[in-house]
């Protein structure tokens, strides 16, 4: 990790990942402002970990991405543990490349919903123009269910990611890390899901680049030490952390009707956010592991 002063530059996903031995992982946790980011970055520095920071599709549109990159470099910028920041199930070429230019050190493109060739075509674009910011990629394989920005898909209609062809994929677009769909969903589950730990095995013995596990919100701590021991390294947290930053802040509220200091009241959202960061860390075995 490269210093400047007091400033610690932002690593690469890459970077992170490639210093994971099986059996842990890293955790990505989807931001959207300065209270989950400080959360998350703080989280890590507390418990000394590396820690991904993600920003959804839907997290820029809302904040725009100079707002939300300034955001997220800035809390990277203050802690002491090694960062990366990734744009999450990007679905253009464009807003790729737009969050290089803003500093991120990472971008995931979404194809996965688009015919084969065609995903392979607009990754591999993305990773050409990554090699000149020198930022990681991540690519998606496979469909999942749930609900991700403005997709919505089926839990009926999600397909798993076919190990042979994943090869494929990897090594026609260059990307960085892979993610396949082995069963997991975005947003919180309506019953256990059933992950195909064959496949994911399968997968990591036959490609020479980190898995993600996408949609981990909901699942057993087991399950999750599982999917690390087949072969997951990065895990991607969302709903969780949303879903504890608006309880808590309906929580206070409650129990203080009268308070209108927003900073006692995001403050508190923040501290809770900072405890699950914490323990999510501890869980997947990355603490203590900074660099």
């Amino acid at each position: 990790m490269m210093e400047s002063g007091n400033v610690v530059a932002l690593v690469t996903v890459k970077d992170i990942l490639g210093k994971v031995e099986p059996g842990w992982g890293v955790a990505a946790f989807n931001i959207h402002n300065l209270d989950d980011a400080r959360a998350v970055v703080e989280g890590a520095q507390q418990v000394d970990s590396p820690v991904i920071l993600l920003v959804s599709q839907s997290a820029i549109n809302y904040a725009g991405v100079a707002y939300i990159s300034r955001i997220a470099r800035t809390a990277a910028e203050m802690v002491k543990v090694p960062v990366a920041v990734q744009l999450d199930h990007g679905q253009s070429f464009e807003l790729a490349v737009d969050c290089m230019r803003h500093g991120f050190s990472g971008v995931m493109f979404d194809g996965s919903h688009l015919p084969f060739e065609e995903n392979v075509a607009l990754t591999k674009k993305v990773v050409e123009v990554a090699k000149i910011f020198g930022v990681s990629v991540e690519g998606e394989l496979g469909v999942l269910g749930g609900k991700e920005d403005d997709l919505i898909v089926d839990q009926k209609d999600a397909l798993l990611t076919d190990p042979q062809q994943a090869v494929k994929f990897v090594a026609e677009t260059g990307i960085d890390v892979l993610a396949p769909a082995i069963g997991t969903a975005h947003g919180f589950y309506k019953q256990e899901p059933k992950l195909d730990f064959t496949r994911l095995k399968n997968i990591y013995s036959l490609v020479d680049v980190p898995i993600a596990l996408h949609g981990s919100s909901g699942l057993s701590n087991e399950v999750l030490h599982q999917a690390l021991a087949s072969g997951a390294s990065k895990v991607n947290i969302g709903t969780d952390l949303k879903a504890m930053y608006v309880n808590s802040i309906r929580e206070f509220l409650e129990e203080n009707p009268k308070e209108h200091e927003p900073r006692k009241v995001l403050g508190y959202a923040r501290s809770t956010m900072f405890k699950l960061v914490q323990e999510r860390l501890q869980l997947l075995g990355s603490a203590g592991k900074a660099w």
